[in-house]
């Protein structure tokens, strides 16, 4: 689709690819389609990086069949002179007979792989014949351990023109299927409102998904620690979110609670992100810290934005997850219970997915509670919510008050049972 209307003093219009694949089956590694609602939400000239200052083309290919038919799209977008966001959501794995790398599509085998996946060349191809510095390409991808062993290697390459940015993990086993975390995080951040710039957005959507995936080993994209040790192009190098990152051209990053990023060659930092900092005290255990250190942030936001303003509702959402990581369901209830009140008032319906998000993970938290008399304080609030949101899971709102009666009935103690499910 074609967002903007007709200037010929405009700048180039603006394209972001969404492309987002995995076999159907029992090869898929990742869920890999399901970021495209979210991002799909996000404003068309925010994806592809343009702000507002030109027209704006939004491609989508969901679960493609044939690589020739998904060549001829990235072909055609790397031909617009304009900026190109490429989104890339899906598994990579090596070909049996020439052992190149390849990005599965949704008739992909191993048997087939040369014939119904992409190879990653065609891609870095295509990349390379645009003007230096107009590419961005952003990651969401699972490794096989043949794959993996090659992004580890450096041989994950699409020119020194091109940004990259994002993340890339080892498969956790044939029967594991992840979600794209990344990604959603960044759709998230987004749709939020905030528009950080891009090496700042991923630290954050990196913090984010890590908060709510387990560490696993995965190579980061779009920061580059300017202390650390050059491993030679392409190699991963350590990441203070104790995952590890590899190099993009452009930027640098400081890294710790004071770090600043900036374009190379351009002296103007931007402000500390707080949310390594805050992500590794939780992780350290100091959950006292880290809840304080993102109150602190959230009364800054406050007084700078206003009750009500997306800022605040950033942080407040932050702090919901850090009771979750402190294994304190109760408060993690209340304050997810808390966002979604400020999202419906700020005139989010009751369908929006980020509503749905909140109330979901404040039921989640609810069912983990142990102190039955804390539940039964909670619930009539989170009944309230579940009446207005009823979620997309069938029967949501039965079982909080199944579960409830349980809780009001004569065995109903400070350890109420597991909650159906």
């Amino acid at each position: 689709m074609l967002i903007t209307g007709e200037n010929r003093e405009s700048p180039a219009p603006g394209t972001a690819l969404l492309l987002a694949a995995a076999p159907a089956g029992k090869g898929r590694l990742i869920d890999a389609a399901s970021v495209l609602p979210a991002l799909a939400a996000v404003p068309a000239d925010v994806l592809a990086g343009t702000a507002g200052a030109a027209a704006a083309t939004v491609i989508e290919l969901a679960d493609p069949l044939d690589p020739q038919t998904v060549l001829t799209r990235i072909r055609a977008a790397a031909a617009s002179p304009g900026p190109l966001h490429l989104y890339l959501a899906g598994q990579l794995h090596v070909d049996r007979k020439q052992r190149q790398l390849h990005l599965a599509l949704a008739r992909t085998a191993p048997a087939t792989m040369r014939y119904t996946a992409l190879p990653w060349h065609w891609l870095a191809g295509e990349l390379k014949t645009r003007r230096p510095g107009t590419t961005t390409v952003v990651l969401d991808l699972v490794a096989d351990t043949e794959a993996w062993q090659q992004v580890t290697g450096g041989r994950l390459l699409l020119g020194d023109g091109t940004r990259m940015y994002g993340r890339i993990a080892p498969a956790r086993g044939r029967r594991t299927v992840v979600a794209p975390v990344h990604l959603k995080a960044v759709a998230a951040i987004w749709r939020s409102g905030a528009r950080p710039p891009l090496a700042h957005l991923h630290e954050q959507a990196a913090a984010q998904a890590a908060s709510e995936d387990a560490p696993d080993g995965a190579v980061l994209f779009g920061i580059t620690p300017a202390h650390a040790p050059s491993h030679g192009p392409g190699h991963p190098v350590p990441h203070p979110s104790g995952h590890t990152t590899g190099p993009v051209h452009g930027y640098v990053t400081v890294p710790g609670p004071r770090s600043a990023t900036a374009p190379v060659g351009g002296p103007t930092p931007v402000a500390a992100d707080p949310h390594p900092a805050i992500l590794a005290a939780a992780r350290a255990g100091r959950h006292d810290e880290a809840a304080a250190a993102a109150a602190a942030c959230e009364n800054e936001a406050l007084r700078a934005h206003g009750p009500g303003s997306v800022q605040v509702l950033h942080w407040l959402e932050v702090r919901a997850d850090l009771a979750r990581l402190a294994q304190d369901p109760a408060r993690s209830c209340e304050l997810w219970m808390s966002a979604a009140d400020v999202r419906l008032g700020r005139q989010q319906t009751a369908d929006d997915p980020d509503v749905e998000a909140a109330v979901d993970r404040a039921h989640h938290q609810w069912e983990q509670i142990r102190d039955a008399a804390r539940a039964r304080q909670l619930a009539p609030a989170l009944v309230a919510l579940r009446q207005r949101v009823p979620g997309r899971q069938r029967g949501a709102l039965q079982l909080l008050q199944r579960r409830l009666e349980q809780l009001h009935g004569p065995r109903a103690g400070t350890t109420p049972s597991a909650p159906a499910r």
